[in-house]
């Protein structure tokens, strides 16, 4: 066993990988026990180095494939199995979406499945540590990544936040979609509020966390400009990892919950109205597909960011006029939202002490921009006082 994964996992070339290869297919049955447990114990180490279960699946599924994948969640599965129900905030919903356990599968022959599980293995002990954002399973929950709510107990404003937004992402009509996701984020700044001045009344030890959202290709650049916007908007800070292609944002914990429900939302409303302008162009004799769907994205992002940052204003300044509810005074709204914004500020910094800008790859079809920007109008977040109120109390 030791020659065998000493050879493989630590060279580069795969002459090392089909030896060692052999070496397990040639061992006894009772050693696929030895070569799972070695498994979950790489799998226990990147935990260590900061991975999460969504992470480790996400780089996974890009640099092998789908076998490596469901080989990836049985030993998930089998090593987080330990912790029973003591597992860190996020990680429920990140188990739950695992691919179905492999265990029972046992595709090709003995040399095959060694093979993919040697490769599965050389990646995950080459990892690098990753910025911690949350504690590992098995730790004392540590002050910095205290969650109010419990990690699988979703509030009733979550739930439904999420039903408008599976809406809007469903109907054909964009008017319906502007409406139902306008409220959806109107409805996202006021929990966020409301969450910030009961922590500050009962003096709540909230503190800033942090979640990992995927970035995938193509046109990550331009999503995750989408996804900064998202942040920005809902009072978080957005960090991108271009190479192993998520974000990292930082925030409280309702504001979190916010930022990946409204911009997987909003990336699927953005594709959908892509590929409908796409189509109209190609109709028109326009093959500029590439472009296009860059300058599009880009727009829709730009374009966005300054909706959802309006909406995000008027909800605050509705609250603090006492509307649409208990609310609470400018003197007392506006110093919380302000601590609160130096406090994921300076966890993003203790985070991320080195973070570095990178040039965009920009807009090149005009074309493509104008129906990025009308998009993103369609699916706009208004700010308006009158419309929030009747939305919010509807």
């Amino acid at each position: 066993m030791e020659q065998a994964l000493g050879g493989a996992l630590y060279a580069d070339d795969d002459d090392a990988l089909d030896t060692a290869a052999s070496l397990l297919a040639a061992a006894p049955p009772a050693a696929d026990a030895e070569v799972a447990r070695r498994g979950e114990e790489f799998v226990r180490r990147a935990w260590e180095r900061g991975w999460q279960p969504a992470d480790l699946v996400r780089i996974v599924r890009r640099d092998l494939g789908d076998t490596h994948v469901r080989l990836l969640a049985t030993l998930i599965t089998s090593e987080t199995r330990r912790y029973g129900q003591d597992l860190p905030p996020r990680w429920a919903a990140q188990l739950t979406a695992l691919p179905a356990d492999a265990s029972g599968e046992r595709p090709g022959d003995r040399f095959t499945r060694m093979t993919a599980a040697l490769e599965l293995y050389r990646l995950l002990v080459r990892l690098p540590a990753l910025e911690p954002a949350g504690p590992v399973p098995g730790a004392p929950l540590h002050h910095a990544f205290h969650r109010a709510a419990p990690a699988g107990d979703e509030p009733r404003m979550l739930v439904r936040i999420r039903g408008l937004l599976a809406k809007a992402e469903a109907t054909g009509f964009p008017e319906e979609a502007e409406a139902l996701t306008a409220k959806a984020q109107e409805l996202m700044a006021r929990y966020s509020i409301d969450e910030a001045l009961l922590a500050a009344r009962t003096h709540r030890p909230d503190l800033p966390g942090a979640c990992r959202v995927g970035v995938d290709a193509p046109y990550e650049q331009a999503k995750a400009i989408l996804l900064d916007a998202v942040a920005t908007a809902n009072r978080c800070r957005a960090v991108w990892n271009s190479g192993l292609g998520f974000s990292t944002v930082v925030g409280f914990e309702p504001d979190l919950d916010a930022v990946e429900l409204l911009f997987t939302s909003l990336l699927v409303q953005g594709t959908a109205a892509m590929t409908r302008a796409e189509a109209a162009q190609r109709a028109g004799g326009r093959k500029r597909t590439k472009t296009f769907r860059q300058s599009f994205l880009l727009a829709y992002a730009d374009r966005l960011g300054s909706r959802l940052a309006e909406t995000a204003s008027g909800v605050a300044s509705q609250v603090a006029s006492g509307g649409a509810g208990e609310g609470g005074s400018d003197e007392e709204l506006l110093p919380v939202l302000a601590a609160r914004d130096v406090a994921v500020t300076a966890h993003a910094e203790r985070l991320f002490p080195e973070t570095v800008r990178t040039r965009v790859r920009g807009a090149t079809d005009a074309d493509g921009w104008q129906h990025g920007r009308t998009a993103a109008d369609a699916a706009r977040m208004p700010g308006r006082p009158s419309a929030a109120r009747g939305e919010l109390d509807g």
